[in-house]
């Protein structure tokens, strides 16, 4: 039986808590639990000490992240002898044989070494559609997986490769970890998943999408919840670090050049200062951008200490 290690980062959890940990223990695949805690204020802390006592429960004093958490979960369950490394969100729950398809799916798979992440399909918080961020990660492969057409045929394949789908529910082979490693600490929340699946994608595994296996993600359900105000270069900190990208750092500071320049002649001096930020942003990170490509395209635990 393989031992499979189901890490968690909760911040202010109550909402979803009874139901998250409750699935954890109908799981016909016997799972093993490390939850990191990041500093929350609901009084969810007691509430899995007391009623879930088989949590290892690791509290941060301060909240450190979605990557930063899950790395700490990882370590740990790699030094304890996982096999598989199944990460969830907090506001997430499992069906009774959700593990169970994803393990037959891996097993049955020819060249294993080829896997880099197993998800299920994620569904919404009423359990009647499809998490509408799923709908968007089908419908962006659409050319290569045609699974919206097998749906409607009802011809289902056992798997579907993806380019990517988000973190709250991934099932990771060890292989996997001891390749890729874990989540780039750079990222503090959004964008650690993407910029992860770059990594899968570079060391020549896959990210593989389970019809048959299903689990529920209770996600906000509009495409625009990330606030890029907070954010503003999140897709382009993402993109320079992409090591399937050669150049990016030198090509999206010319870009930025181009628009700086384009948007000083055209007056729009809003949007040139929006511009020169980024650029500056980046120039004082270049060398850390630079160092971090590095780290990423060597094959290793990355980021975690092992």
């Amino acid at each position: 039986m393989p031992v499979v290690y189901i890490i968690i980062v909760t911040y202010n959890a109550m909402k979803w808590a009874e139901k998250c940990f409750t699935s954890l223990r109908q799981s016909s695949v016997p799972v093993k639990c490390i939850v990191i805690d990041n500093g929350s204020a609901d009084g969810s802390q007691n509430y899995i000490k007391n009623n879930f006592p088989e949590i290892d429960l690791i509290q941060s004093e301060k909240n450190l992240g979605f990557g930063k958490a899950n790395n700490i979960g990882i370590e740990k369950a790699y030094k304890e002898g996982a096999d598989f490394f199944y990460l969830m969100n907090q506001d997430a729950w499992l069906y009774q044989d959700s593990i169970q398809k994803l393990l037959d799916v891996y097993h049955n798979y020819q060249d294993k070494e080829e896997i880099g992440i197993i998800s299920p399909v994620h569904i919404d918080g009423t359990e009647k559609y499809l998490d509408i961020f799923l709908d968007k990660y089908i419908a962006l492969n659409f050319e290569k997986t045609r699974l919206i057409s097998d749906l409607y045929f009802q011809t289902l394949k056992p798997f579907y490769e993806v380019r990517f789908i988000n973190a709250a529910h991934w099932l990771l082979p060890k292989r996997t970890i001891e390749t890729v490693g874990g989540f780039n600490p750079y990222f503090f929340h959004y964008g650690e998943d993407d910029e992860y699946t770059n990594r899968v994608l570079f060391h020549k595994k896959k990210t593989l999408l389970v019809p048959g296996s299903r689990v529920v993600h209770d996600g906000k359900q509009f495409l625009t919840k990330v606030d890029y105000n907070k954010y503003p270069n999140l897709s382009i900190e993402t993109k320079m670090i992409n090591p399937n990208l050669p150049n990016a750092i030198h090509l999206e500071k010319k870009s930025l050049k181009q628009g700086i320049l384009k948007s000083l002649i055209t007056g729009k001096l809003d949007h040139y200062k929006k511009l020169f930020q980024k650029y500056k942003k980046i120039t004082g990170e270049e060398k850390e951008l630079a160092n971090i490509r590095r780290k990423i395209t060597q094959p290793g635990p990355t980021f975690l200490d092992l």
